[in-house]
């Protein structure tokens, strides 16, 4: 049985102070709940909410990882550095770092690799553009990532891979898949996982689906058969609108 997982992507916001005064509220909020939760502040929040989630049920990620454990990087953060600060899931391969910043299958893939070689959990982003979405690509464009960002990866370190889905022109828009859409597309990863690897890996994998998530239709997207969690941006910056996404089932 797959766990739900939610996750909340702070991308490029939250000072310190902020980041301590939000992840307060979640353990205290989110204290009775039993699926998966985890946060992802900025870099240089990840110490002060690592400290306020140390031993609750909220774990503390990463968004973004180097593809190197050290050298001459500069403006890099290592896996080695994310571990050091209580670090314990990454997520690669997001959207903004595919199209803003020019990352590619490729890059992502050794990024996957050096992440899991240092024992730390990765969120994998897939997704097509609006483009891509109107030129019925979309299944082809999230193949080629999936192959492109799973690349040599063992059948054995899935445990500790979750796909998130994140159509590209639903991120920050007020735009959603609708749900039968966003199934469409996990049950198309949950197939191309049974191929990549076996049928059992396929129904094992958690797939998150990322485009934004709100408290008026998470629950909706949850229904569906191959969602099994989110990855929430906007939404996740606020208690008043994370906790109901982590509490869709309440």
């Amino acid at each position: 049985m797959r766990i739900p997982y939610i996750a909340g992507n702070w991308k490029m916001h939250k000072t310190r102070a902020e980041a301590r005064s939000l992840a307060e509220t979640l353990v205290r909020d989110l204290a009775d709940v039993g699926h998966t939760v985890m946060v992802a502040p900025p870099f240089t929040a990840i110490e002060t909410v690592a400290a306020v989630v140390s031993g609750t049920n909220i774990l503390v990620g990463a968004q973004n990882a180097s593809s190197a454990l050290e050298g001459a990087h500069t403006g890099e953060v290592s896996p080695l550095m994310l571990k050091d600060l209580g670090v314990s899931v990454v997520i690669l391969g997001h959207s903004e770092r595919r199209h803003t910043y020019g990352e590619t299958d490729q890059l992502i893939n050794a990024k996957v690799a050096t992440a899991l070689g240092e024992s730390l959990n990765v969120i994998l982003c897939v997704g097509e553009t609006l483009e891509e979405r109107e030129a019925g690509r979309v299944d082809d464009v999230v193949r080629t990532q999936l192959e492109g960002g799973l690349a040599g990866v063992d059948r054995s370190a899935l445990q500790r891979i979750v796909i998130a889905y994140e159509p590209v022109w639903a991120i920050g828009t007020g735009k959603t898949a609708t749900p039968q859409d966003a199934d469409a597309v996990h049950g198309a990863i949950r197939t191309r996982i049974a191929a990549m690897y076996d049928e059992r890996a396929a129904d094992e994998l958690i797939i998150q689906y990322g485009g934004s998530v709100k408290p008026g239709n998470v629950r909706d997207l949850m229904a569906m058969e191959n969602i099994d969690g989110a990855l929430v941006g906007g939404a996740s910056l606020k208690a008043e609108t994370f906790v109901p996404i982590v509490k869709f089932n309440a």
